[in-house]
């Protein structure tokens, strides 16, 4: 395949106008950019995800721009250039598009631009997402392989089924604290500096959660360490450790058309909620999302579901009774 020439591509011996104009060049924006979110109380992952993304862009571009130099086709080949040449999944290209559409947004606002650009292009269509979820047998199949008699078995099977009770996020999870955990009350309480919408938040726990987890908590009382979930040695578990340990699991247990993860639980526990009657508006709150669309992702029905839903709550049922 041809690759497409880069537009705005300089010699090496081009330079930064701003010396001549006193106008800023797209790099300074950038940094006046992240010198502003730095006060917004994001999330370290968020500002480093900015810089990631930002990164790719100064690749493709190889050479600032003045002011005068960043026009719409700058962007517009930049997406043609990840979708075309690198070849990312429209879902991946779209996580840069959005970074560069907030910064971009962020010069005009401030008059660094002349022109409201970032209105121009906008994350590409992408296919209908359809999440993966487990079912209750390839759960208890997961459960199975697992030696509960060691430590590590035990502490695997109560992270599965605190993400499965909970929908916590793997981020969220690493995060809980022993201090954030009532065993009493029936919550984990999720710290705003933690949480992807920077609120905290209670997650209710299920009587099986919470008396395997008195059992797991006093048990790892001796290491000493304020987190909930440490590895074998006592330290605070890294999310790439669980990523790599439920795939392992997911192998050993038969799993291979499906990718056991820590969000495959998420989408599997939410699912299951509301098969088993919980209303989307307390799941809603229990997920931590603000939007009830992000929501109705989460729970994605196969034919059989909807089949087994409507036998279940069938209209006729109030006229006849259930058969």
């Amino acid at each position: 395949m041809q690759k497409t020439i880069r537009k705005y591509k300089r010699g090496n011996n081009a330079k930064s106008t701003n010396k001549v104009t006193g106008e800023l060049t797209l790099f300074e924006m950038f940094d006046r950019f992240m010198a502003v979110k730095k006060t917004e109380a994001l999330s370290s992952r968020t500002i480093t995800d900015y810089y990631t993304n930002f990164e790719y862009f100064k690749k493709y571009l190889v050479e600032d721009l003045s002011a005068d130099e960043i026009e719409i086709d700058t962007f517009r080949g930049f997406i043609g250039y990840m979708l075309h040449e690198m070849e990312l999944s429209p879902v991946t290209a779209n996580v840069r598009i959005r970074t560069m559409r907030a910064f971009i947004r962020f010069c005009f606002t401030e008059g660094y631009i002349k022109n409201p650009i970032h209105e121009s292009f906008k994350p590409v269509k992408t296919p209908e997402d359809t999440l993966e979820s487990l079912t209750p047998a390839e759960i208890k199949k997961l459960l199975n392989v697992i030696d509960d008699e060691m430590y590590t078995g035990f502490r695997d099977k109560i992270i599965i089924l605190v993400l499965l009770d909970t929908l916590v996020r793997i981020s969220e999870l690493v995060a809980i604290k022993r201090a954030n955990v009532d065993l009493k009350a029936g919550f984990i309480t999720l710290e705003a500096g933690e949480t992807k919408t920077r609120k905290t938040s209670s997650v209710p726990l299920s009587s099986k959660t919470i008396k395997l987890l008195a059992e797991y908590m006093k048990e790892t009382e001796e290491f000493g360490d304020d987190h909930l979930f440490l590895t074998y040695d006592g330290h605070k578990i890294n999310p790439s450790t669980i990523r790599i340990i439920l795939r392992d699991y997911g192998k050993e247990a038969g799993i291979s058309n499906k990718r056991v993860s820590p969000h495959t639980f998420r989408h599997t526990g939410a699912l299951l909620y509301i098969m088993n009657g919980g209303d989307p508006f307390s799941l809603q709150k229990i997920l931590g999302h603000s939007h009830m669309n992000m929501v109705r992702k989460y729970i994605q029905m196969t034919d059989t579901d909807v089949r087994r839903q409507h036998n279940a709550f069938s209209p006729l049922n109030a006229v006849f009774g259930k058969i």
